[in-house]
């Protein structure tokens, strides 16, 4: 049998109904934005474990086809990987390994629209950096070398400005440019640790050109 409730317990039931009947709805909307806040994070949470495994699975494919050399597959791959993955990594690395798969197979075509791809959409700059580079020794190849020189007008991060001077030496030196190419080539040279083994390369296209870039730099430092 329930027993009555002294007075003091009274006014506490008392307030606990008029402070739930003044909050009560805000309490429980607030509960309701929380809890759905929480599901929506653990949801959004699993659909991106999905999408990458899913990602992952297609850059499988794009892998097996480049293996066997299937170009068809290569190109109905990538394409697949673009409209259902585009903003991953997979997206952009399958695009990477595809464009010098249509490279090595003489299709400049296929391997410029995947690297422009990359170039223009990828979230990963290290990626962006690297489609530039290839893309505008794609377009050097054809000659496209207006199109090549715009690709590497935009500076590149310190570990990927040396080769974009010295590709875009390489442009200009096939534009019949040679002192612009000088200019470029030393710019390479100069910002390439002496142990890099490029630099010697840049160094052989210099002597080329008539230039000691070593005499150069030792004649500069004696003037200082």
């Amino acid at each position: 049998m329930a027993t009555p409730l002294d007075l003091e317990e009274q006014e506490q039931l008392d307030e606990l109904k008029h402070f739930w009947k003044t909050y009560g709805n805000l309490i429980s909307w607030v509960l309701i934005v929380v809890m759905g806040g929480f599901a929506a994070w653990n949801g959004y949470g699993y659909w991106q474990r999905t999408q990458s495994a899913k990602a992952s699975a297609l850059y499988d494919e794009v892998e097996r086809a480049v293996a066997v050399g299937d170009l068809t597959r290569v190109e109905r791959s990538l394409a697949d990987m673009k409209d259902k993955f585009g903003g991953t990594l997979y997206a952009q690395q399958a695009a990477l390994l595809a464009a010098k798969t249509f490279q090595q197979k003489d299709k400049p075509e296929q391997a410029k629209a995947a690297l422009t791809w990359v170039a223009d959409h990828a979230s990963d700059e290290s990626y962006v950096q690297i489609a530039r580079l290839r893309l505008a020794g794609v377009l050097l190849q054809s000659r496209a070398y207006d199109e090549a020189l715009l690709r590497l007008s935009k500076p590149f991060a310190a570990a990927f400005a040396p080769l974009g001077a010295d590709l875009r030496g390489d442009v200009l030196n096939a534009q019949g440019k040679p002192q612009e190419a000088i200019t470029a080539y030393r710019d390479a040279w100069q910002h390439m640790e002496e142990s890099n083994e490029y630099r010697r390369l840049v160094e052989a296209k210099l002597n080329a050109l008539g230039v000691d870039p070593k005499a150069t730099e030792a004649i500069a430092g004696a003037s200082k």
